[in-house]
């Protein structure tokens, strides 16, 4: 009897123990299920969450090829700019190197004209020295009031004070001679040889010129192409004399524009680009208007400090 008593309690034990096991697996159960539920509420999160991502990566990438896209065509844009503003700067540097040739042409011709004037001055000064030469020879002459017969010449006047046989008046006739071509006709063969390249017969001839009629205001351009066959012979610096002479002692000469921007350039190709731009902004600002001041501009935008 205890043998099935004892079987029986445990029996009944098992039992118990089986029941007040039961609700605890339960509870288990429930949160492995709840853990498992927040697992996959994580898991569909993080799904979102990286599809948000890559959509947001894709709309990015189009901003950012849409945005290279549109720098390019500025770029596109931009060189087309810059290259017409060349073209167009190109185009009046030419423009303003002919207008200041055909200024500087003018000029000369002005020059060349005033030289023939002033021959022609000349040549009426000369005829009416003649003419009173000529009349005073001939209310000189024996018997005044009978004229010689026709065809018969005019008899010679007699020896004066200023003999040709004197000593030393052959040397002195000779730089008469010298002295007295007009300063038009030198400056004009000067010109002449300097147009056709003969620059040291041109360069010879501007110095007598210059020599020989010091204040004239065609020794101002003289000066002016003696610089030019300077800066041709690569002789800056006797070319920066040169122009000097212009601007300090001719103020009036046509040539004082061209002075300044030659004198400009030389200093600068001498290395010496900030004495260089002092001269052409002088330039523009004694004659702002002029071809000159329009070439200067242009080449203080070409200078390192200006760009």
């Amino acid at each position: 009897m205890s043998l099935q008593k004892t079987i029986r309690m445990a029996a009944l034990v098992l039992a118990f123990s089986s029941f007040t096991a039961l609700p605890s697996h339960a509870a288990e159960s429930k949160d492995m299920i709840q853990l498992q539920q927040q697992v996959q509420d994580l898991q569909n999160a993080i799904a979102k969450l990286q599809q948000s991502n890559d959509e947001r990566m894709g709309v990015l990438k189009d901003l950012v090829q849409q945005t290279a896209d549109s720098v390019n065509k500025m770029s596109i844009v931009v060189n087309g700019f810059q290259l017409r503003m060349q073209n167009v700067q190109d185009a009046t540097t030419t423009k303003n190197d002919q207008l200041s040739g055909q200024v500087q042409s003018l000029n000369d011709s002005l020059d060349e004209l005033k030289a023939r004037m002033g021959r022609m001055e000349k040549s009426l000064n000369d005829i009416q020295s003649q003419q009173a030469s000529t009349n005073a020879i001939l209310n000189n002459l024996p018997g005044n009031s009978t004229t010689p017969a026709a065809g018969q010449p005019l008899p010679a006047p007699g020896p004066t004070s200023s003999n040709s046989n004197s000593p030393g008046s052959g040397l002195a006739s000779r730089q008469a001679a010298t002295q007295g071509i007009p300063v038009g006709d030198l400056y004009k063969s000067a010109y002449a040889d300097y147009m056709t390249g003969k620059y040291p017969l041109a360069a010879s001839e501007f110095n007598n010129l210059i020599t020989a009629y010091p204040d004239d205001n065609l020794a101002g351009n003289a000066y002016f192409y003696l610089g030019e066959i300077d800066m041709k012979g690569q002789k800056l610096t006797s070319a920066v004399k040169d122009y000097d002479q212009v601007l300090e002692r001719y103020p009036d000469n046509a040539k004082i524009p061209s002075a300044h921007l030659h004198k400009g350039e030389a200093l600068i190709a001498m290395k010496n680009p900030d004495a260089g731009s002092r001269e052409l902004h002088t330039l523009i600002q004694r004659f702002p208007n002029s071809p000159e001041a329009a070439q200067a501009r242009t080449k203080l935008t070409a200078l390192p400090t200006h760009k």
